[in-house]
């Protein structure tokens, strides 16, 4: 049975430490004791460690054993516009758990009013889920969170695949526009509308700026589910063992 996962902000002289709610959760709903074993993360690094003391607002841990985490098979990066946060932050703890490594809130035209502002004070909020959510999938990075930007300021990298989600008829399937060879250093960005989609000015502006517009099918998706299906097909699609032509 793999063992439950828990970040800490540090770790010195072979020690961590848990404290305040987080601790009293740790303590009385999951009932860590001492002498259980668990995995923890410093978001730098994994460790085996051992419960020395389980207090109700402090947990202590002796390091036992530092080992590499678990590589990911593929740089992901989700670009979401804002919707409304219950939604919103669903999508945030699903593209976690999916192993996403950078999430940018996008301002669209058809993102609800005041959305953009309100998100600055949901910035702990948000962070603590990922935190949560990368506890549950046993994560040992957090993923980055940027600040909600404006559609024409997402840079396309040249060495990155951009993927635009559409639902406009005649675009292409996603799987079409995957490279033939695929590696774990590879970059990848998936842009998700809000609520009712792309404008037809964000589209033709996105798609000068280098993004490639695909679709998921022909169902007309909410944004969270188009976000998370996405995600899911891009990570399964780099775990695919290549042929060696050589």
């Amino acid at each position: 049975m793999a063992r439950r996962l828990f970040f800490v902000d540090g770790v010195h002289s072979g020690r961590a430490e848990i404290t305040g709610d987080e601790a009293a959760h740790l303590t009385k709903v999951l009932r860590v004791d001492a002498g259980q074993r668990y995995e923890l993360s410093d978001n730098q690094h994994l460790y085996l460690a051992e419960v020395e003391l389980a207090r109700k607002a402090q947990v202590t841990f002796r390091i036992l054993e530092k080992y590499d985490p678990r590589p990911a098979p593929v740089v992901l990066h989700l670009a979401a516009a804002l919707i409304k946060f219950d939604h919103f932050e669903w999508m945030l703890e699903k593209a976690t758990e999916l192993g996403v490594a950078r999430i940018t809130p996008v301002i669209a035209e058809r993102s609800d009013k005041g959305l953009d502002h309100a998100a600055a004070k949901r910035t702990e909020r948000w962070t603590r889920i990922l935190r949560e959510s990368c506890q549950q999938s046993r994560r040992a990075h957090l993923p980055e969170l940027d600040r909600p930007v404006a559609l024409s300021r997402i840079a396309v990298p040249d060495s990155a695949v951009c993927l635009l989600l559409d639902e406009a008829e005649s675009t292409a399937p996603i799987l079409t526009a995957l490279p033939a060879e695929r590696h774990a250093a590879d970059q990848l960005t998936l842009l998700v509308g809000p609520e009712g989609g792309w404008t037809d000015r964000e589209r033709a502006a996105a798609i000068e700026a280098g993004w490639r517009p695909v679709t998921l099918g022909p169902s007309i998706l909410r944004a969270e589910t188009a976000a998370i299906a996405g995600l899911a097909i891009l990570s399964a699609a780099w775990q695919i063992p290549q042929k060696d032509n050589s």
